[in-house]
């Protein structure tokens, strides 16, 4: 399998550029651009069967198809939860999730880009689980996601070969716990919870880092799709 290709600075100034787009046009335009740069050459194609499910493939390409694979689920859930927003919603809420949404879509338009052929089909969610009625189980189920973005993009670092990819992580990892601060800090305002113990090492002050197995037992219920996560690099 070949590695993909990045022009360094230029890759990562579309990232952060995407990153940050909130017009659906104006960020399909740049997403479309960036493809000339993060070019991914792969000897051979994700497969889907009844047995092994959606293989995210080995090395970069098998993290960030991990990657990509949250970021599908995220955006996702926002999507609906901005479609139609939960009971008694305020107009800060709305503004807060909106913007959310739009970061999370622009996340897995970007690792679709970036994968191109190598990229996993569309994942099929599940969501029966949550009240979208509910803002409770909105925020809860938010928070949730957060928390886990982060702690997969933290331990799935050290599993990528290219410091250019490395890189890209942080600055996506960073935004996710923005997300997950941002959440917290609307289900018990004014409070440490934006930072808890259950997240945050009291002692070290490093949040968690899960493994890539741990993280899609996790996420698990809420993916339909079977998901083949026995190639990545561990």
């Amino acid at each position: 399998m070949d590695t993909i290709q990045v022009q360094g600075e230029d890759a990562l100034h579309i990232l952060n550029r995407v990153k940050f787009a909130t017009n659906r046009r104006t960020f399909l335009q740049l997403a479309g651009a960036s493809v000339g740069m993060l070019m991914v050459g792969c000897s051979s194609s994700t497969s889907t069967t009844p047995s092994s499910g959606v293989d995210l493939g080995s090395g970069d390409v098998g993290i960030l198809n991990y990657a990509y694979a949250l970021e599908q689920l995220e955006a996702a859930f926002y999507t609906q939860v901005v479609a139609s927003f939960y009971t008694g919603a305020t107009a800060p809420e709305m503004a807060i999730m909106s913007d959310i949404k739009n970061h999370e879509v622009a996340h897995r338009e970007f690792f679709k880009a970036a994968l191109g052929s190598s990229a996993i089909v569309n994942l099929e969610v599940n969501f029966s689980t949550i009240d979208f009625t509910s803002r409770a189980s909105v925020l809860n189920t938010a928070m949730t996601f957060e928390d886990l973005g982060v702690a997969a993009y933290n331990g799935a670092g050290k599993l990528l070969v290219s410091a250019d990819y490395l890189v890209a992580a942080g600055k996506i990892v960073s935004v996710e716990a923005r997300h997950a601060a941002a959440i917290r800090d609307l289900l018990a305002p004014k409070t440490a919870m934006f930072a808890g113990d259950d997240v945050v090492d009291p002692t070290s002050g490093l949040d968690r880092a899960f493994t890539p197995t741990q993280v899609l037992t996790a996420a698990g219920p809420y993916i339909k799709t079977s998901i083949n996560a026995s190639n990545l690099p561990s």
